[in-house]
């Protein structure tokens, strides 16, 4: 079969075959239709990730297509069953191989490329934002990035939770994409005065933070007594540095949030959000802002879409 792999650090990702063997016990075989990207993809091919598998690696985090075979001794969705599936790698391919457990039956209605851009991005931006900041209805919620796919999940979540949301995205036809997702408050990125801007509107109580960098330190000094930043991701590629003495001030607490990580220690509390997000979509609560579906042939284009943030919400690969 053909599959997008890394193959090594010091080139670029590209098409290879490869052989895919059976299904393993406990494991379930997917024929891909879909597969979502994500800026974590783009640190796996520079082999900058917080987890490093060793190469060659194919890419792409999550997917949904239809279950192929199932492997000896497994119960788990039967030969035939669309679901979607979070695998870390594997995606972007004819197939995959992946454990039952981390399958997802597709609710009713909800296509492929809706399934493939749906569990990293609402999965990340719900448990962020209910399980770890225990966002109140009425809350100030700051989304930066609030038109990439994280972002915006966190802006579509955090109105329905109640929250009044304030979204920062570069350039006007971000911000209505926001605005349509809920946010109550549109700020541009390229704004000199973004601080006097939150604290104009009383301060930010969550910070749901995705670039670092001077972003970071913008929102960080706009934060009220008490407020809980949580730390996504640094797409700006710059670190922040905290000052501890910052945080005695005004109570704050920074918050990090590795959605994956919670496969692994506390898996039930992933599925449980899940549940509550697919749920959700299908009473018609949530929809997926898909910017692009691109065809597998031209993934190296589509994962550009993301290195060059021409996307907005998500990018999704489409298989033949």
């Amino acid at each position: 079969m053909r599959a997008f792999q890394i193959q090594a650090f010091d080139r670029p990702a590209g098409f290879f075959d490869t052989e895919l063997p059976p299904p393993a016990a406990g494991e379930v075989r997917i024929r891909v239709a879909a597969c979502g990207l994500n800026f974590a993809d783009l640190l796996m091919a520079r082999g900058q990730y917080q987890e490093r598998p060793p190469l060659p690696v194919t890419l792409g985090m999550e997917m949904a297509g239809t279950v192929a075979a199932v492997g000896p001794g497994t119960s788990g969705p039967e030969p035939g069953s669309r679901v979607a599936a979070f695998n870390g790698m594997g995606g972007l391919a004819e197939e995959a191989n992946v454990a039952a457990e981390r399958c997802v039956i597709l609710p009713h209605g909800m296509s492929f490329s809706e399934g493939a851009a749906f569990q990293v991005a609402y999965g990340t931006s719900h448990l962020a934002l209910d399980h770890r900041a225990r966002l109140q209805p009425g809350e100030r919620l700051v989304v930066t990035g609030a038109a990439g796919g994280v972002g915006l999940a966190a802006v579509e979540i955090g109105a329905l939770m109640g929250a009044e949301v304030v979204a920062i995205a570069r350039g006007g036809d971000k911000l209505d994409i926001a605005a349509r997702a809920g946010a109550t408050h549109l700020i541009d990125a390229e704004c000199p005065d973004i601080r006097e801007r939150i604290r104009a509107l009383g301060g930010a109580d969550v910070v749901y933070e995705t670039i670092g960098g001077d972003l970071f330190d913008t929102c960080f000094r706009a934060t009220n007594p008490e407020g809980r930043i949580l730390t996504i991701g640094f797409a700006s590629g710059r670190l922040p540095q905290i000052a501890p003495n910052h945080l005695l001030v005004k109570n704050l607490s920074v918050i990090g949030l590795y959605w994956g990580g919670y496969l692994k220690f506390a898996p039930g509390v992933l599925t449980a959000s899940l549940q509550t997000l697919f749920a959700w979509y299908a009473a018609g609560r949530l929809r997926p802002h898909i910017s692009h579906e691109v065809p597998f042939e031209r993934t190296a284009e589509a994962l550009d879409l993301l290195r060059l943030r021409r996307s907005a919400g998500k990018v999704v690969v489409t298989m033949p």
